[in-house]
């Protein structure tokens, strides 16, 4: 059995795992990116607390020693049902099953200039790119000397209160009242608001009541601003337009309120509802014979999830596993069982010593020191790599007793010249190739 799997996330790398080594079967798996990544520590590394090569695993090192699975490192292009093929940018490749586990991506509900200058946090290199962005606002704001306008370059807009947003914002701060005032003496970081923004009834509307409840109170007790039942209508990089006409001055909007599936060219749209691609209960695409989803691509109506199971990590690695129990199944004659999500639970965590859990069997809810102990533990022991867990415990425990980040590295922005000056230069009768090629690439440095 030629498998193609397509995404080395959480469903996918968990379902290649399980076939590894498995006589009868072979498999490619097919990512854009040469590492997994461990998305729900993105905040973390977006805040100083951790780095990015500590959240991230190589995806060939996982497979080192297997004897049938292989590695294609390239960007899809397209599923060609028809022919039994998926077309890269590196090659076509031919399978008897494809497993579609390529994640979800963040969605701006169609709104196209939030998305051009929103920052979003669904992967490391943009974590990266967000605490580039703080890093550089706070050093703009020293020679800002208008308190108006220096506390737009503090201020951080959150939008979305999920789990992504709570821990973010709690996470800031921290940052504001631990580590900003030490490396910054001539800021009065009063001046900096960090607000919390969402459209549901309260924060963490995902989870229980008292999660809720729990959350607020945190927040409230972090100096973040709630505004619930807000919608963010437009950002043009230094104001917030609220749906009720409020405008909220900042630099910096992050945008976590929602996600959307990367759905490949070559699924009918007919097979796609909102975002996802409808699967049975056997994680099988609707209308095919042996193309397949899992993971947060996928939406199965079932007796338990009427609307489809939550886009979480631990859906997505028991989807990935039980699929790959059912293809060893179908490739031994045997029947294929029918899949349902196990919920043991939910947690966040919003700052130190204070997190949330929701537990289903015994049905319980904790909260405080406990809960934020017990989130830690669960990360550190889904991490793929002994180094890494290690290397995440060490950060954590160096945070805990020097309420500091030593990880605030990054590179100073600078203001580039425009297309069309770039074009001029570009066209200028230089003398020599390298001389004009200097002169570009100065250019565009901002030299």
């Amino acid at each position: 059995m030629k498998v193609i799997i397509i995404g080395a996330g959480f469903a996918g790398l968990d379902l290649a795992r399980k076939l590894n080594n498995k006589e009868g079967i072979n498999v490619l798996l097919i990512d854009k990116l040469t590492y997994h990544q461990f998305q729900p520590l993105l905040y973390q590394v977006a805040t100083s607390a951790l780095e990015p090569s500590s959240i991230s695993f190589p995806v060939r090192k996982v497979f080192q020693k297997s004897r049938n699975i292989r590695i294609r490192i390239s960007e899809v292009k397209a599923i060609l049902p028809e022919k039994n093929e998926v077309k890269t940018d590196t090659g076509t490749y031919p399978y008897d099953v494809l497993v579609v586990a390529t994640g979800a991506t963040t969605n701006y509900f169609g709104n196209d200039k939030i998305a051009s200058k929103a920052l979003p946090m669904k992967s490391t290199l943009e974590a990266v790119k967000l605490k580039n962005r703080l890093i550089n606002n706070f050093e703009d704001a020293l020679d800002v000397k208008d308190p108006d306008e220096r506390r737009k370059y503090l201020s951080v807009v959150i939008a979305g209160a999920g789990p992504t947003g709570v821990e973010l914002a709690g996470a800031i701060s921290e940052m504001r009242k631990n580590m900003l005032p030490k490396d910054y003496p001539e800021i009065d970081f009063r001046l900096m608001d960090i607000y919390l923004l969402d459209g549901l009834e309260r924060p963490l509307f995902n989870m229980s009541a008292e999660s809720g409840a729990d959350a607020v109170k945190y927040l409230d007790q972090l100096g973040i601003i709630q505004k619930m039942k807000a919608i963010v209508k437009d950002y043009d990089g230094n104001n917030v337009l609220l749906d009720d006409g409020n405008i909220i001055p900042t630099k910096t909007l992050i945008w976590a309120a929602g996600v959307k599936g990367n759905v490949p060219a070559g699924i009918e749209p007919g097979l796609v509802i909102k975002g996802r691609i409808k699967v049975d209960r056997f994680n099988k695409v609707q209308g095919m014979r042996n193309i397949y989803a899992i993971g947060d691509i996928a939406a199965m109506e079932t007796p338990l999830y009427a609307k489809g199971h939550p886009q979480l990590a631990s859906v997505a690695k028991s989807q990935g596993k039980h699929l790959a129990e059912n293809l060893l199944r179908l490739n031994r004659g045997e029947p294929a069982k029918e899949y349902e999500f196990n919920n043991r639970g939910t947690m966040a965590t919003i700052a130190r010593g204070k997190g949330v859990v929701d537990l289903e069997k015994p049905k319980m809810h904790l909260n405080g020191v406990l809960a934020w102990i017990s989130w830690m533990v669960l990360h550190a022991s889904l991490m793929y790599g002994g180094k890494n867990r290690i290397i995440v415990f060490i950060n954590w425990l160096y945070k805990l007793f020097s309420f500091d980040q030593t990880l605030r590295l990054a590179e100073r922005h600078y203001n580039l010249v425009s297309d069309a000056a770039l074009e001029e230069i570009k066209n200028k009768d230089c003398p020599q190739p390298e001389a004009k090629a200097e002169a570009e690439a100065k250019t565009k440095a901002g030299i």
